[in-house]
């Protein structure tokens, strides 16, 4: 007789197996790597954290120093990402192929360390890699042909030949209110005349208009007088307020440097190379040896017969041992004092404030006239930024009672003694 089959036996194999199997699948999940966060306040975050450490030398979607960094968590495991940036030596030390072919596919360029940055710093960074300022192709070829046909009608201004068109239309409007006066003077007289009149009055009526009169008599005289004396002392007066203005001046530079390029196209943040502007009064020329740090890496600047002429007088600057003799643009006068740390550290106040749009020139030229004229209406109209500066809180304090906002001029920004110690 034949038993039933239990549960036992055989169909414990079954089991074994399945459990075995479920075991395995929630290690796998266990084991994977968490996902990257694609929440806005973690893209925010990790964009503060790629503009202060990366943005220098990576872009997100195309190589620059170093190489693209999107998609870097579906190449690589996040541990890994996150090791890397921490210490990359340390990961090719190791070992690591892709690490070692990384390495020798941008010529041994050696990433600087990033050990002070939290694991929650590196979990943002990932995020604002993979999901930041994505663009959208179409969009982008959208906008480029906006712009294209903005340009072609002749940018943000009134176009040329609509002045043009404005200016002819006055004339022809004066050339007929002319006519119309001409006319009317015309019926007039013709009316008086066949009026009853002395001959005295007919005479007056019908004398005839001579220029050259007008041109003899004491009223055109004094008006032209007037005129050319007001003229000339305009001028003059115009060339006694542009003495020691150099705005607009664009000296011609040892090397053709671009800022349209560099800080423009490549987005190099002008700290970069200007090191001292934070820290200190000057805003320093950078040396040799700075532009050497990409330079000596980076092989987009070669021209057809190798590197470039204005590229190559940097190696020659290096290799003789001698500076670079910058032009400097922007002069004050001895008697005037201006710190950069002051105004772009603690006033937070953008480069293109008073340098302009300095991303956008190939020459750099002296944006703004920088007289004392000029410095005053911006402590005018300057706002202060209290937040986060204890510094200020008293001020704010005393300033509360205060309809307008708290601006340089309200803590001395017009004393004499602040520029002119």
């Amino acid at each position: 007789m034949l038993s039933k089959r239990s549960l036992v036996g055989v169909p414990l194999k079954f089991h074994t197996l399945a459990l075995l199997f479920f075991l395995f699948l929630g290690g796998q999940v266990f084991a994977a790597d968490p996902a990257v966060s694609d929440s806005e306040e973690a893209i925010s975050a990790g964009k503060s954290v790629f503009n202060a450490n990366c943005k220098t030398c990576h872009k997100l979607d195309q190589k620059a120093v170093g190489p693209a960094l999107r998609g870097i968590t579906d190449r690589r495991s996040i541990e890994w990402a996150k090791s890397f940036i921490k210490n990359s030596q340390a990961v090719i030390a190791s070992g690591d192929e892709y690490a070692n072919n990384l390495y020798a596919e941008y010529n041994n360029l050696m990433m600087p360390q990033h050990e002070f940055l939290s694991d929650a710093d590196l979990d943002n960074l990932l995020a604002y890699i993979e999901y930041g300022d994505k663009v959208d192709p179409a969009a982008e070829a959208a906008a480029a042909a906006a712009a294209g046909g903005e340009a072609g009608a002749g940018g943000g201004g009134i176009p040329t030949q609509y002045l043009t068109i404005i200016i002819v239309v006055l004339v022809i409007v004066l050339f007929l209110i002319l006519v119309v006066l001409g006319l009317i003077i015309s019926i007039l007289t013709k009316y008086v005349n066949k009026q009853d009149l002395d001959e005295t009055d007919k005479e007056f009526v019908s004398q005839k208009f001579e220029f050259g009169k007008v041109f003899k008599s004491d009223a055109f005289i004094i008006i032209v007088t007037a005129l050319v004396v007001a003229l000339v002392a305009k001028t003059a007066i115009d060339g006694l307020y542009t003495v020691g203005v150099q705005q607009g001046y664009a000296p011609t530079q040892p090397i053709a440097y671009s800022h349209a390029l560099h800080a423009g196209t490549l987005e190099i943040e002008c700290q970069y190379c200007h090191t001292g502007v934070e820290i200190g009064k000057s805003a320093n020329i950078p040396s040799a040896n700075i532009c050497m740090n990409c330079h000596m890496h980076v092989q987009n600047v070669q021209g057809q017969d190798g590197i470039s002429p204005e590229i190559q007088k940097i190696y020659d600057a290096i290799d003789n041992n001698q500076p670079i003799e910058w032009v400097r643009i922007h002069n004050l006068p001895d008697l005037a004092y201006f710190n950069h740390s002051q105004h772009v550290k603690v006033g937070g106040i953008e480069c293109q404030t008073c340098h302009g749009p300095i991303q956008e020139m190939e020459v750099v030229y002296q944006y703004s006239s920088l007289t004392m004229g000029w410095c005053i209406d911006c402590h005018r109209q300057t706002e202060i930024n209290a937040q986060g500066n204890e510094y200020y809180d008293k001020l704010v304090q005393l300033h509360s009672d205060s309809k307008d906002a708290l601006k340089v001029k309200d803590i001395g920004g017009l004393e004499c003694a602040k520029c002119h110690y």
